[in-house]
């Protein structure tokens, strides 16, 4: 065995030069990023000025009136971000810029009790940021003195971002710092009053600072002075959603409502909640009043704004709500999630799951009040974005039976087409002995009204849910019950009515099916290629005959959509079921002539196959049997 010798133990060499052009280059996927960092920079330069503050007020000098001023001079090609928060001394300056990923925010949390960081509203963690001005800018200049000390301890800072940087002093009067980009001649777009607005109010709207700049000069006429400069605040300084409820107006919900999502219309509801405990997050949500033009395209940019203590960070962060919630609009704010260091990436965290599930039940607990307490505008949210949420109960099985309860449908019980009924209102006004939830399947509301599979239902007085939008077929396929009630399709399998038959009525079926069992071989070697079995039915009262499909058979609707998508659909055959009371059925039994039965058997199957909603193969072959019967009678 060998032994080791001269062991020691190195740290990692580091290429300054190249590691500042892979940060510059390679780490923000969006150059105008840079100023959002700067000014989250110069935020928390505040929020450390005033807790400093605190145990000494002589730190304001005076000026308590935290600001960030941003100007530009198209000429000299320069942005200049002024702030008069804390400031830096010489020795922060080298320790923290003249130190790659030297985050003086996380250093300064480090300091804090616990309740001390919950109220602060620090941003900067990584200490990269301030180094995205290199992105745009050639060289950088820094002008910072720190609060407190004499205006001869001023600090000037310079660096082309090549690995080196010069230090020197300098006179300055005000607290605080100055950050001077010279811009790169392909970034000019930059110096511009109206894309640092643009800019400020998508990233920066939200902080509590007022983020100042000069109001762009009217027009002069010739002859008049130019009116003396002024300035605006350019953000709106306020994040409406790190307010308290008993503070904000519903005026202000509505607003903010059309501010994140361009709406011009008022919500149909909002639910607004801080949490705090293990998940610390705010967030605010809406729910529209009207659907997009693009809510059925699953690909559309959608999902929350995210922000990170009141900067923004993510416009479309789908992570956070499930795809039947598609249609949610709202920000959450959370310091709790796992980043990239150019805070534009979400990495895969266990906390982003948790959000998701909180969010979620958040969400469809809003549905659920809307619901309940108030059905007309819950009526008005159904018919907009009924069909989206059909999709929940097989994308989110842990939240299946709260998303059911949200479930609206059309019912034999009104007799309008409006989806109204809920399953908790169905089950209510089951009959005594009655077990399953029966419904129709169809792919307009007046096929499913009117099918003839729900001709015994009627005479019972049992009620049929009717279901005719293009999701349903789907979404009953992943039901299997609600509260204990299992679901029944009407059009599948034998008729079950449980206990709703009595027995005399179950054994007079029976005598008559032994009755008309020659009719029932008759039709059955003459439709032999058309149907999977003959049986006489009870669940006709007006109707010759209908046809049902087998219990696990793919419906009618559902073959329809699969074929408009060119995909394959399993061969089946239904089964043909007899009214044994219908004239029609009498006549058939009755008919002796063999090709003229088999004419009129393939009638009454085919108009059967077309009051379920189907289509013929040969309609044409139809409508020549149908003339020459209907010839035969006049003749």
């Amino acid at each position: 065995m060998s032994t080791e010798t001269q062991q020691e133990t190195l740290g990692f060499q580091t290429e300054v030069k190249q590691l500042l052009h892979l940060m510059i280059h390679s780490l923000y996927s969006n150059k105008e990023i840079f100023l959002r960092e700067l000014i989250s920079n110069a935020s928390d330069a505040a929020d450390k000025l005033r807790f400093e503050a605190l145990s000494n007020d002589d730190l304001y000098e005076g000026d308590g009136d935290l600001r960030i001023r941003i100007s530009f001079d198209e000429k000299a090609k320069t942005i200049t971000i002024d702030d008069n928060g804390i400031g830096m001394t010489r020795q922060d300056v080298i320790e923290h810029l003249g130190t790659i990923a030297k985050s003086g925010t996380s250093q300064f949390l480090s300091q804090l009790s616990g309740d001390q960081k919950k109220d602060s509203q620090l941003i900067g963690q990584f200490g990269v940021g301030f180094y995205s001005a290199f992105i745009v800018a050639k060289e950088v200049e820094v002008i910072t003195r720190r609060a407190g000390q004499p205006a001869s301890e001023g600090v000037h800072w310079v660096s082309q971002g090549e690995g080196e940087f010069t230090v020197g002093g300098v006179e300055k009067a005000q607290r605080g710092t100055t950050i001077i980009l010279h811009l790169k001649d392909e970034e000019l777009e930059f110096a511009n009053s109206f894309r640092l607005r643009s800019l400020v109010r998508k990233y920066s709207d939200h902080i509590s600072l007022p983020v100042i700049m000069e109001k762009e000069a009217a027009p002069v006429e010739e002859g008049e002075a130019p009116a003396a400069p002024e300035d605006e605040t350019v953000n709106s300084a306020t994040a409406l959603w790190t307010c308290s409820k008993s503070d904000i107006s519903e005026d202000e919900y509505k607003e903010f409502y059309k501010h994140v999502s361009h709406d011009f219309q008022d919500p149909l509801k909002w639910s607004h909640n801080r949490v705090e405990g293990k998940l610390d997050y705010t967030s605010l949500l809406y729910v529209p009043a009207h659907a997009p033009y693009d809510l059925w395209n699953r690909d559309t940019p959608r999902g929350l704004k995210l922000y990170v203590q009141r900067v923004f960070i993510m416009d479309e962060a789908d992570q956070f709500l499930p795809m039947y919630l598609r249609f949610i609009k709202g920000v959450v704010d959370t310091n709790d999630l796992s980043l990239n260091v150019s805070r534009e990436i979400l990495q895969k965290d266990p906390v982003v799951d948790k959000l998701k599930t909180q969010l979620t039940k958040r969400a469809l607990d809003m549905l659920g009040k809307l619901a309940k307490n108030d059905p007309e505008q819950y009526a008005k949210f159904w018919t907009e974005f009924g069909e989206v949420l059909k999709e929940g109960p097989a994308e989110d099985h842990a939240n299946k039976d709260t998303i059911l309860k949200l479930l609206r449908f059309a019912s034999t019980n009104n007799e309008s087409s409006e989806q109204s009924v809920s399953l908790e209102d169905y089950i209510s006004r089951m009959q005594e002995g009655q077990e399953k939830i029966y419904y129709a399947v169809a792919d307009n509301y007046n096929t499913a009204k009117h099918s003839p599979h729900l001709e015994i239902f009627r005479k019972k007085g049992i009620e049929v849910l009717l279901m005719s939008d293009r999701v349903d077929e789907w979404l009953m396929s992943q039901l299997f019950d609600f509260e204990g009630k299992s679901f029944q399709d009407v059009s599948k399998g034998e008729l079950d009515l449980g206990d709703t038959e009595n027995e005399e009525e179950k054994k007079a079926q029976e005598e008559t099916a032994k009755e008309l069992q020659g009719l029932v071989e008759r039709l059955k070697n003459s439709l032999d290629a058309q149907v999977s079995e003959v049986r006489i039915t009870h669940r006709l009262t007006d109707s010759p005959a209908c046809v049902v499909l087998g219990a696990y058979d793919m419906g009618i609707q559902m073959r329809k959509i699969m074929e408009a998508a060119g995909q394959a659909v399993p061969e089946s055959k239904p089964v043909f079921e007899i009214n044994p009371e219908h004239p029609l059925i009498s006549k058939l039994d009755h008919e002796t002539d063999e090709e003229r039965f088999g004419e009129l058997a393939l009638v009454v199957f085919e108009q059967a196959q077309l009051a379920a909603g189907g289509q013929l193969d040969d309609p044409a072959a139809y409508v020549g049997r149908l003339n020459k019967l209907l010839l035969n009678l006049i003749s």
